[in-house]
């Protein structure tokens, strides 16, 4: 059998499938090449197909066949299943740009449906492109998405000397790029916006992040971003401990000595989730979501003021998903996701507060809470007689003036209750 679009032998026999088509939805990777850059066997797999899937600009670039053709919805993923049940039992085939399994449609359909039931051919994803065009090393760059996430998301990546590949959800995006360079500190960043990759019109736009211009780049682009931190910049290491003024606070602040220490006990995971609760600044849960992209956080603050600029500090530190519920404990934690680790720093005394964060934890989740009063310090220790865990006290000292000389000024101590559900109850 030949190929109608290109003439050359092709079929069945070359496509290995691994299920019953009629129960397959196979994901093709195309790019701004179109149909001239698809392998043999993705051609086949377009030809072959009873639906045809995908956005409008990616049906485009196939050759009419003689399959039906469904144009995405907007928006997308609550449609998705019913579109797929609606077809099931045809030869149904999806578009995706580039490669499908990264940050693209492939890997929503693997979940929604099974690994068994999906068939990805990939094509070479913008990153390698935009690597190759650069003579970057594909693993020595960070690759962060804005494809549906705000630009703040970039701050925990902003480091002298790193090199970024910044996906953009539509043209506007490197200018807002350029203007959160600027206002972080790294407006003498290189940049350079790769539109098009691998189509006929690529092309590729350089310059300075201070000297970006306003004007709206091609909707498909990736920003390349070589960071160079300008003079007096102060930088923000992803490690636990933030300099105090790095959040915008009315001194209920966890200090970042103790916060260091606090972090460690929690033990931030890849995907965990933290209830903070009593949250002042959220400086625990801004910086237990730093230390992962995958890492979620729940800030609980009574008071509406705090709880505002507690969403502040998070956006301009990066992790604008930390979910704020304003409210008191613990009646607010009610029909919170079960967390992996819950923070309690304010809120101790309060009857029920530590008793329903314990019961919430999932097994082997981590429970910390501080205390600097000797009313809370009690509760601690009564906590700790009945559930067991470790008891830590700490005593910082900062340097300080005293007249002409350097004395040291101690701060309040706090006492760490650090326990683990499933372990040393009695």
């Amino acid at each position: 059998m030949s190929d109608p679009f290109t003439g050359s032998a092709a079929g069945p026999a070359t496509v290995s499938v691994t299920g019953p088509v009629t129960d397959l939805v196979t994901v093709v990777g195309i790019g701004a090449d179109g149909w001239a850059g698809l392998s043999r066997a993705a051609r086949w797999e377009l030809h072959a197909a009873e639906v045809l899937m995908g956005a409008a600009r990616q049906l485009a670039l196939v050759p009419e066949p003689s399959a039906e053709r469904v144009v995405w919805p907007s928006p997308l993923l609550p449609a998705l299943p019913g579109l797929i049940d609606a077809h099931r039992g045809r030869r149904v085939c999806v578009l995706a740009s580039g490669d499908p399994m990264f940050h693209g449609i492939g890997a929503t359909l693997v979940r929604l449906l099974g690994a068994d039931r999906v068939r990805v051919l990939p094509h070479p994803s913008s990153v390698s492109l935009a690597c190759a065009r650069l003579g970057w090393a594909a693993d020595r760059v960070e690759v962060v998405s804005l494809v549906t996430r705000p630009p703040e998301v970039l701050h925990p990546a902003l480091h002298d000397g790193r090199r970024l590949l910044v996906l953009s959800a539509d043209g506007r995006t490197p200018a807002a790029v350029a203007a959160l360079l600027v206002a972080r500190g790294y407006g003498a960043s290189a940049m350079t916006v790769l539109e098009r990759l691998g189509g006929a019109e690529e092309r590729a736009v350089t310059g300075t992040a201070a000297g970006w211009s306003p004007a709206a780049s091609h909707d498909l682009n990736v920003v390349a971003v070589e960071c160079r931190a300008d003079a007096g910049t102060v930088a923000l290491p992803r490690l636990p401990g933030l300099p105090d003024e790095a959040f915008e606070h009315d001194g209920q602040l966890t200090k970042r000595e103790v916060r260091a220490v606090t972090l460690s006990r929690l033990a931030p995971a890849p995907g965990e989730l933290l209830w903070d609760v009593g949250a002042g600044a959220g400086s625990i849960g801004v910086e237990w979501m730093r230390a992962h992209p995958d890492n979620r956080a729940v800030a609980v603050e009574s008071r509406p003021g705090r709880a505002a600029a507690i969403a502040r500090n998070a956006a301009a530190l990066g992790v604008p998903g930390l979910e704020v519920v304003v409210g008191a404990a613990p009646a607010a934690l009610a029909g919170l996701e079960r967390p992996d680790a819950v923070f309690v720093g304010g809120g101790v005394t309060v009857p029920g507060v530590v008793e329903a964060c314990w019961e919430a934890l999932r097994p082997r989740g981590r429970l910390v809470a501080n205390a600097v009063t000797v009313e809370s310090e009690a509760v601690l220790a009564s906590w700790h007689g009945e559930l067991g865990g470790e008891l830590v006290r700490l005593a910082v000292s900062r340097a300080a003036p005293v007249g002409g000389f350097t004395g040291w000024r101690p701060m309040m101590p706090v006492t760490v209750w650090v326990a683990v559900r499933g372990e040393g109850e009695r």
